[in-house]
């Protein structure tokens, strides 16, 4: 069964499934920065981060966690791309607004 979490801030709304490791680290990586910079971004411990980072898949991490990390990524340009939703290869996924 795939939840649907909708996190709605001030900043940013936005609708995702899930977010995987794979995504988090291809964000990074399309932004340049290390796990140190995006956990200063997100307002989260490098630690929090490097545990989300060795998930296996979806990112596991507590609500507040996961919407801190997404609201950063968005702040920052990065718009994630669910499972089954609409990009030009389909399939998962990151992108650089």
């Amino acid at each position: 069964m795939e939840i649907l979490i909708i996190i709605q801030t001030s900043r940013v709304k936005s609708a995702f499934r899930m977010i995987t490791s794979a995504q988090m680290r291809a964000a990074r990586a399309l932004l340049g920065i290390d796990q140190r910079k995006l956990a200063e971004r997100a307002g989260l411990s490098l630690p929090t981060i490097q545990r989300m980072e060795a998930s296996d898949g979806v990112v596991r991490g507590n609500v507040d966690s996961l919407m801190k990390l997404v609201d950063a990524l968005a702040a920052n340009g990065i718009e994630l791309i669910g499972e089954g939703t609409t990009s030009s290869k389909g399939g998962r996924g990151v992108r650089l607004r």
